[in-house]
């Protein structure tokens, strides 16, 4: 592992101990497998934050802790970073541990660790259950602001939360589709990655409430707990596609959208409408061919920004009231997608 960095600051980047990374380096025997492959990351991670290394002033080490699927981890670290260089006044420094399925324990374990080893501030994306509102409660006890992101833990004592009005969003899915079908027979796939994500229960419940208002005479068919992961998505959409021969729209609300079309393809029917969510890679390549209808888009650059000012507010850098602002939401189609959106 070839590199320019001191240990420590390899050290500080893995959350290891200056011992330990120096194990690593030098190939001495009784290094796990795990603590290798967490120093190599640490060493990849500082070159794409080198320019922050270069910097002087008060360094702020912000941990990203998040379930989610590979395509919207890699959107939002690829946001952060874009965003590192311009956040003053201090230096922010991140590091990321991403998960596409986990236990709650398992997330409780991550941040209970970075408790003890110490950061600035945690951007937190994770299910609403007890055990990680109890951890989240640890970490404010101990000094260390918690952020969540994308979806809230309302009961938890997060500083705040950054991201979209979730039911807002819902709302206008079920407006967007109802107009766009023209049948009352039409039936409407809701696809949720996992019940448990307050931000999907908030987008399903928005979408219900609008469907009823504008007269209800739709059926709604709901898939869940795939964790967005391709096969899984693949494999219910496909039975439930069979088991509900009108289903001719989708909401999606939790991903896996390539998967949820091959399953149309599969079944051999049109997708009339389609919405979802963040322009990811899979989905901005999908709104290009003209497979996705509409994408509901926030600013994930934005976002970061806002999460990284708000842990910047928490430890006494800048000033200003620390405050819940909604994202603003965006209607993309094929006709307005943005010129430079995060991949």
């Amino acid at each position: 592992m070839p590199h320019p960095y001191p240990i420590r600051e390899i050290a500080r980047q893995s959350g290891l101990s200056e011992a330990t990374v120096d194990r690593v380096l030098n190939h001495r025997p009784g290094v796990r497998p795990s603590t290798a492959a967490t120093v190599a990351q640490a060493i990849a991670d500082l070159d794409r934050q080198s320019s922050q290394l270069r910097l002087t002033g008060r360094t702020f080490i912000v941990d990203l802790v998040m379930q989610t699927p590979d395509r919207f981890s890699t959107a939002v670290q690829a946001a952060l970073e874009l965003e590192l260089p311009m956040l003053r006044p201090a230096v922010v420094r991140s590091r990321f541990d991403f998960r596409e399925r986990a236990r709650p324990g398992e997330l409780v374990q991550a941040l209970d660790d970075i408790r003890r080893r110490g950061s600035k501030g945690v951007i937190l994306k994770a299910p609403d259950d007890p055990e990680i509102v109890e951890a989240v409660a640890r970490l404010h006890d101990a000094g260390i602001p918690v952020v969540t992101l994308v979806t809230d833990l309302p009961l938890s004592q997060r500083v705040a939360y950054v991201g979209i009005d979730n039911r807002a969003a819902g709302a206008t899915a079920a407006f967007l589709i109802d107009r766009w079908l023209t049948d009352d027979a039409d039936a409407i796939l809701m696809a949720l990655s996992r019940s448990a994500f307050r931000g999907e229960e908030e987008r399903e419940m928005g979408f219900r409430t609008t469907m009823r208002e504008r007269g209800g005479r739709r059926m709604l068919v709901e898939a869940t707990d795939t964790d967005g992961l391709d096969e899984a998505v693949r494999d219910q959409t496909i039975s439930l596609l069979r088991a509900h021969p009108t289903v001719t729209a989708v909401y999606s609300i939790g991903g896996g959208n390539r998967a949820i079309l091959e399953a149309f393809d599969v079944v051999g029917r049109e997708c009339r409408a389609f919405v979802a969510h963040d322009l990811d890679r899979d989905n901005l390549a999908l709104i290009q061919d003209r497979r996705i209808t509409a994408v509901l888009h926030h600013d994930l650059r934005h976002d970061m920004r806002r999460a990284c000012q708000v842990i910047m507010q928490a430890n006494g850098a800048i000033d200003g009231p620390i405050e819940s602002v909604a994202s603003q939401i965006n209607v993309v189609t094929a006709y307005n997608i943005p010129a430079q959106p995060v991949a």
